[in-house]
C-alpha cells in the first residue's frame, strides 16, 4: 500500500470535519489525491449539497491552476465562472490574505503541493496565511503531504533575517527536510503561537523516500517544475536565478539544464566535472530558451545528470557551478541587479543564499565545502 495523503484522509471522512462550516481553500492545480483528483473538485459536491459552504479560494504564486509563468504578477481576484467561488490571488498586491478575504471564514484549509526547497514561495504562503489567521483567530488545517525530495536530507546555512524576501521570510535551511505540515508547526511554535493549527499527517511515509518512490501522483505544483528530477536540482539550481545564465526557463528541462550565449558547452562541463561533485555528471549541451533570459539565443552550456540522488548536494552543486562561472568568465557573468520578488533593495542573488557572506566565497574561489561545512 502506497502513502495515504492528508487530503485522502479528508476524502476518506466525507470531509466531516468541516460540515456546518464555511471555510476557505488554498490550493493549486498540483493538489490531487492518490486517485488523480483535484481537492476543490472533491469539496465541491459538498459545498452544492450544502453540507459545508466554500467561502473562497486562494491560489498561491503561480495561480490557481497554475497558468503563469515565472515572477508575473497575477490577477487580485475573481468570481469563477465554472463554479461559482470567489477566486484570490496571493501573489500579487496581497501576498497574505486581507481581513477582507477572509471574512466570515470558520476555517482555513490549505492544501498545496510544496517541493522541499526554501526558495519555494508556497512555504511562505502557508506561513503569512497563518498570520492572517492568528490575528482573526480563524483555524487552519493543512492537508499533509510527504516532501518530495526525502524527509531526512538537509542542506545549506539557516537564513540570516536580514535578508529576507518572498523566497525566505523566516530562518530555514535551503534543504530543509521537513513536509508543509511540519514546516507549519515550527512557524507556529517559533513564530505564530496564536495559531490554532492542526495538521492532517500523511500515513505511510517512508522519511527516505522521493515522491516517485511513493506511489502517489506527482502533479507538477508549478509550470517550472515539471518532475521529481526537477525538484532534486531546484535547492542549488534556483540559484542560477540571480544570475544573467538562462535556468532553463523556455525550456521542456528548467533547472536541469542551464547557460548562456557566452559559454563554451565542452570547457564548461571540464571544468565542471573536474569539481567531483557527488552524485552529479555536467553534459555539455546548446538549447535555445522560448521565453525569459536569451530568448530564442543559442545557449552554450551544461545538462545536470543527477548519478545517485542520495549522494548528490544540490547546494553544493548549486555554489559550484556560480563559482566556476565567475573564474571561467570574469568578464561575461553577471549577478542581476534588483528587484526579485517584491525585494527593491538586496542583491537578487543575496536573498537567494540568505546571508552576506557566502557571495565573496563564491567569487573568490574560496573552498566551498568547509564554508559550508
Amino acid at each position: 500500500m502506497g502513502v495515504q495523503l492528508g487530503l485522502d484522509k479528508a476524502v476518506a471522512s466525507g470531509f466531516s470535519d468541516w460540515h456546518g462550516k464555511k471555510v476557505g481553500l488554498v490550493c493549486n492545480q498540483g493538489s490531487v489525491d492518490s486517485s488523480y483528483v483535484h481537492v476543490l473538485e472533491r469539496l465541491l459536491p459538498h459545498h452544492q449539497s450544502g453540507s459545508l459552504t466554500i467561502g473562497a479560494v486562494f491560489g498561491p504564486q503561480h495561480g490557481i491552476w497554475g497558468h503563469t509563468q515565472d515572477n508575473m504578477i497575477e490577477w487580485e481576484g475573481y468570481r469563477d465562472a465554472r463554479t461559482g467561488l470567489q477566486f484570490y490571488s496571493l501573489y500579487g498586491e496581497h501576498r497574505e490574505p486581507t481581513d477582507a478575504m477572509l471574512e466570515g471564514l470558520d476555517e482555513l484549509i490549505i492544501d498545496v503541493p510544496d517541493i522541499g526547497s526554501r526558495y519555494y514561495t508556497f512555504i511562505w504562503t502557508t506561513s503569512l496565511c497563518m498570520k492572517a489567521c492568528e490575528r482573526l483567530g480563524i483555524p487552519v488545517t493543512i492537508l499533509d503531504r510527504p516532501n518530495p525530495i526525502n524527509g531526512v536530507d538537509v542542506e545549506g546555512p539557516v537564513l540570516e533575517m536580514e535578508f529576507k524576501s518572498f523566497v525566505g521570510l523566516l530562518p530555514l535551511e535551503h534543504r530543509h527536510g521537513l513536509t508543509l505540515g511540519e514546516a507549519a508547526m515550527k512557524f507556529k511554535a517559533e513564530h505564530y503561537p496564536g495559531c490554532e493549527l492542526r495538521v492532517v499527517k500523511c500515513e505511510g511515509w517512508d522519511r527516505s523516500l522521493y515522491a516517485d518512490e511513493c506511489g502517489v501522483p506527482f502533479a507538477l505544483p508549478s509550470p517550472n517544475m515539471p518532475t521529481v528530477n526537477t525538484a532534486v536540482v531546484y535547492p542549488g539550481m534556483c540559484l542560477i536565478e540571480g544570475t544573467q545564465i538562462s535556468e532553463g526557463r523556455g525550456t521542456t528541462m528548467p533547472f536541469e539544464m542551464f547557460g548562456a550565449p557566452f559559454i563554451d558547452a565542452w570547457a564548461f562541463c571540464e571544468e565542471l566535472n573536474g569539481r567531483g561533485l557527488p552524485g552529479a555528471h555536467f553534459r555539455p549541451i546548446y538549447f535555445e530558451p522560448t521565453f525569459q533570459k536569451h530568448a530564442l539565443e543559442a545557449c552554450g552550456g551544461a545538462f545536470l545528470h543527477v548519478t545517485d540522488r542520495r549522494e548528490f548536494k544540490p547546494f553544493l552543486t548549486g555554489c559550484s557551478i556560480l563559482q566556476s562561472l565567475c573564474q571561467l568568465y570574469p568578464d561575461d557573468f553577471k549577478w542581476l541587479d534588483p528587484p526579485y520578488e517584491y525585494e527593491y533593495k538586496l542583491m537578487p542573488i543575496d536573498i537567494l543564499l540568505g546571508n552576506g557572506w557566502l557571495r565573496g566565497v563564491i567569487e573568490k574561489g574560496e573552498d566551498l565545502r568547509e564554508a559550508l561545512a
